[in-house]
């Protein structure tokens, strides 16, 4: 716009030195077609993606271009915006039953960064364990509620719980985004990604369905029996379920190609691994004399980044070594 401002400007400046580089059909340039200035003694370039007047005013033009806009592939941050605001609208009366209005704010901006970094399909892995996490949350509420267990604000999650269960996969999208460590490396940071949210939604169903259905929680540490709730404690119930969740959902990314079978599979052992670390710290440290400030949701931070550096380093170096064996 900058170079628009400057053609225009300009004493020398006639209309008719303004050419497109793409053929006039009907009379109208198509969207997104790209110019060039030609000023006396040199040639500029204009902004990319200009719009013609007649184009910008003609609906049918302007919503094909609002089509090209939600579909655009590799995502734009234009593109990632729009259609997370578009899902956001259609979706609010579920976001808001599982989270504070701070938090929907905070889960739009994990949403636009998804999409950008990881395309529908990484949205699509985020939606699912949103819709599963929430589920399990109301799980006997009114059970947990009497027992002092209960998620706050009748298990409406706030901010710091969503920067707590999306942290490392904002971190790998931020840098699948930006290609740190190279091209070469987007697998990494997109099986990173999975992994940190196959890790979260484990934690998070083992944890609710413990407190509604566990009959006997033990600490994790002395194995010894705790009221359900307890920080480090674990269920039987809890913990099939939320293994089956990170199945589930390590599956779903499966399906959608963000990640191969063997390393959905690293997914779901990561996340198993991560999560026993989590209940050891739990019952070892948190919120101990001296680690105030290990809260859950700092704990929530460690507990997927260990998950998503896990599934990492296992495909980097125990996958590729028995694919290189044929075994």
């Amino acid at each position: 716009m900058a170079l628009s401002a400057l053609a225009f400007t300009s004493p020398a400046f006639r209309p008719s030195q303004l050419h497109s580089s793409f053929p006039v059909k009907n009379g109208a340039h198509p969207i997104g077609f790209s110019t060039a200035l030609r000023l006396p003694g040199r040639s500029l370039s204009a902004a990319p993606r200009m719009t013609s007047l007649r184009a910008m005013t003609n609906p049918e033009t302007g919503l094909r271009g609002l089509l090209d806009l939600l579909q655009a592939s590799p995502p734009t941050w234009e593109s990632s915006l729009l259609n997370n605001l578009l899902i956001f609208l259609v979706g609010s009366p579920i976001l808001v039953t599982g989270l504070s209005v701070p938090g929907i704010v905070s889960a739009f901006l994990l949403g636009t960064l998804t999409w950008r970094g990881f395309g529908p399909a990484g949205f699509l892995l985020v939606a699912t364990y949103f819709v599963i996490g929430t589920a399990v949350t109301k799980l006997k509420i009114a059970q947990k509620e009497a027992l002092g267990v209960a998620e706050k604000r009748k298990g409406r999650r706030g901010p710091g719980s969503v920067i707590g269960s999306s942290a490392a996969g904002c971190v790998c999208a931020f840098c699948a985004i930006y290609g740190i460590a190279g091209p070469a490396s987007f697998g990494l940071w997109q099986l990173g990604f999975v992994a940190s949210f196959c890790t979260k939604l484990s934690d998070t169903v083992s944890s609710e369905v413990g407190k509604a259905f566990g009959k006997t929680t033990y600490l994790v540490t002395t194995f010894k029996i705790v009221p359900r709730g307890t920080e480090g404690a674990v269920s039987v119930e809890g913990t099939v379920a939320g293994l089956l969740a990170s199945v589930l959902l390590a599956g779903v990314a499966c399906l959608m190609g963000q990640v191969s079978a063997p390393e959905a599979v690293l997914c779901v052992l990561a996340s198993q691994i991560a999560n026993l670390g989590e209940s050891i710290l739990g019952a070892s440290l948190q919120e101990k004399e001296g680690f105030r400030w290990l809260n859950n949701d700092v704990v929530n931070v460690i507990n997927i980044t260990i998950g998503s550096i896990l599934a990492v380093l296992m495909q980097q170096f125990v996958l590729r070594s028995l694919l290189s064996l044929n075994i």
